[in-house]
């Protein structure tokens, strides 16, 4: 059961990248915790797809808890829409998952294309503060509210293959650490920093042998989407009232006692 403290009725909430994988677990537990969601994607079709899903799943059938906006978290435009239909649709904007990230470049920095590394430095850091600064204006600043971003172990520790990607989930999570630290105490802050979750965006970090990059977590599996939806949903619940500026690893016990490089 649901308990009072945890249920998310009568507030809204925007979920970027939500089409697939960890933003689409997100999006449905925060629809199964009562909340009202936008959910953004850049292909209309599947995002389309993504709603319908959610709608029949996770809102009882009610197609009034879930909208759909197409577009780019890069697009100043498009978070701009996004944020201005939500406050129109559902009346407020309480929680913003910023959870968009992009990952084009894989190995050693001093061989990386720099303009692919400013286009995931836009997307996986300036865009979710852009979405923060609208927000912050359209909503949170009068009434408060709730924010996650979703960052990445790879964030806490080099790995030498997406060392861009991780880079920039550094940048996040100080990001998170200082607009904790600005916009409390109406506004809570934190970040989720996942290992590797079986999901469409991570596929290359385990398609060599799953099992043999399991074996370095200490629980012998690698993670699933709905094992960061939940710690999100208990993140921007008022059981978390105290928490903000944070960054909970959701890592089946990597970084502190597992031995997978």
């Amino acid at each position: 059961m649901v308990t009072p403290m945890t249920d998310l009725t009568g507030r809204a909430a925007v979920v970027t990248g939500a089409s697939l994988g960890i933003g689409y677990a997100i999006a449905g537990e925060l629809l199964d915790r009562g909340a009202s969601v936008t959910i953004t994607g850049r292909k209309p079709d599947q995002l389309a797809d993504a709603a319908a899903r959610l709608v029949a799943d996770h809102a009882g059938g009610d197609e009034g808890r879930v909208l759909a906006v197409p577009g780019n978290a890069g697009s100043a435009e498009s978070r701009e829409q996004t944020v201005a239909r939500t406050v129109e649709t559902f009346g407020s904007l309480d929680i913003l998952i910023n959870n968009a990230g992009i990952n084009p470049v894989y190995g050693p920095l001093v061989g990386a294309d720099l303009d692919a590394v400013r286009k995931i430095f836009d997307t996986n850091v300036v865009a979710a503060l852009g979405f923060v600064q609208l927000a912050h204006k359209a909503w949170m600043a009068e009434h408060g509210g709730a924010i996650v971003n979703v960052a990445s172990i790879a964030g806490l520790r080099s790995t030498g293959v997406i060392a861009a990607y991780g880079a920039s989930k550094a940048a996040l999570i100080r990001l998170t650490e200082e607009l904790a630290f600005q916009l409390g105490p109406g506004i809570r802050v934190n970040a989720v920093a996942p290992g590797v979750v079986k999901t469409k965006f991570a596929t290359a970090l385990y398609a060599h042998g799953e099992e043999q990059v399991a074996q370095g977590y200490p629980m012998k599996r690698l993670g699933a989407p709905t094992d960061v939806a939940k710690l999100v949903g208990f993140l921007v619940s008022d059981d978390a009232s105290w928490i903000t500026g944070e960054t909970v690893r959701v890592d089946g016990g990597l970084l502190a006692t597992g031995s997978a490089s």
